[in-house]
């Protein structure tokens, strides 16, 4: 049941708020500004913030991709002239990381639009789909890779121009560290995993071209395996960013947060004057933003209008204690007393079907 503000029982409450945190930890710079900086919790404001934050991210993935695009140019020519299947994978990979932002940058879009009647939360899971998409990405880039080390390892070619061709990988670790850097601090302030995940994955891509350097080096001494070898270690190296990828998507998928994220919420309900206990609490991510569902137990001879100020003054505590937090939803149930019925009994038929 949704309750607006005019409540006629001490049951809930629930605003959207901006959280105005940007970063996972509030450093003594967050608490200062906090402390100094005129802030809101108006709903005009929470949609500024998510809007800005999607934008930021939509940068992010638009620079990335002409930086890896780039780069993925440069290597393939040094490929074509050069038949290094070691640093073909290296390129197919680098491509694939730069077509990650189109699905990412589709759900930033997507995840702008307001909430309707049939999506009433928004469209901010467009970013899990996104993730999906980008787990398919890197499998069919290790499929491809994988594919083609093994067909040159069972017949093996002379590898030309190695200078160019570790150029060329030094070439693949600059961009992909650069870019990696860039997605993870853009990710990290805006609250983005999708963004963060798709930035530790370019810095693996980073380090699978400098073992491009191995294989070259390998030709040059005449050692006619080492390409495909090494092309082989690349493969592996993509398997095991897919693994990590499609953990992190299925956690997503399934509503996982973080533990510590519970703990903090609950610690920070715990301090607020009137709440005398924490019952179910819920937190899931929607997009880049969290959402909370609570229920705290008030005083049973709380009138209403005391027991909405300590749903008000627990939701206001929320959204300062657990970061990225944009709404919360807090119930409130009276203690309860010796012989009481529980007022929740008429509910339980419904919560076994």
């Amino acid at each position: 049941m949704r309750h607006d503000h005019e409540h006629d029982h001490p049951h809930a409450h629930a605003h959207e708020h901006p959280h105005p945190h940007p970063g996972g930890r509030r450093t003594l710079r967050h608490r200062l500004g906090h402390l100094l900086t005129p802030h809101s919790h108006e709903t005009a404001d929470k949609l500024d913030s998510a809007l800005e934050s999607s934008a930021r991210g939509m940068r992010a993935l638009w620079v990335s991709l002409a930086v890896l695009g780039v780069t993925a140019l440069a290597q393939a020519v040094v490929v074509a002239v050069s038949g290094s299947v070691a640093l073909l994978g290296d390129t197919v990979h680098n491509a694939a990381d730069a077509l990650t932002a189109v699905p990412l940058g589709i759900a930033f879009v997507l995840g702008r639009r307001a909430a309707s009647r049939r999506f009433t939360y928004g469209y901010g899971r467009a970013e899990d789909l996104a993730g999906i998409a980008i787990v398919l990405t890197i499998a069919a880039s290790a499929a491809f890779a994988g594919w083609t080390a093994i067909e040159r390892l069972l017949d093996p070619r002379t590898v030309a121009h190695v200078p160019a061709v570790a150029v060329a990988a030094l070439v693949g670790f600059a961009g992909n560290e650069w870019v990696a850097r860039y997605r993870i601090r853009v990710g990290r302030e805006i609250g983005s995993a999708a963004l963060v995940a798709d930035g530790l994955h370019a810095r693996t891509d980073g380090f699978t071209s400098l073992a491009v350097l191995l294989g070259a080096g390998g030709s040059a001494l005449g050692w006619r395996l080492a390409d495909p070898i090494v092309g082989l270690a690349i493969t592996a190296a993509i398997a095991l960013v897919l693994r990590d990828a499609a953990r992190e998507v299925f956690r997503r998928v399934m509503d996982a947060v973080d533990p510590a994220l519970v703990d903090r919420a609950e610690r920070a309900l715990r301090e607020v004057p009137g709440v005398r206990g924490v019952g179910e609490l819920r937190l899931r991510w929607i997009g880049h933003r969290l959402r909370a569902e609570v229920a705290v137990v008030v005083d049973g001879e709380a009138t209403v209008r005391e027991a909405h100020a300590i749903a008000v003054d627990a939701e206001h505590a929320l959204l300062h204690a657990v970061p990225r937090l944009t709404a919360a939803l807090v119930h409130a149930d009276p203690a309860p007393v010796p012989g009481e019925a529980d007022p929740h009994l008429p509910l339980a038929h419904h919560a076994t079907a």
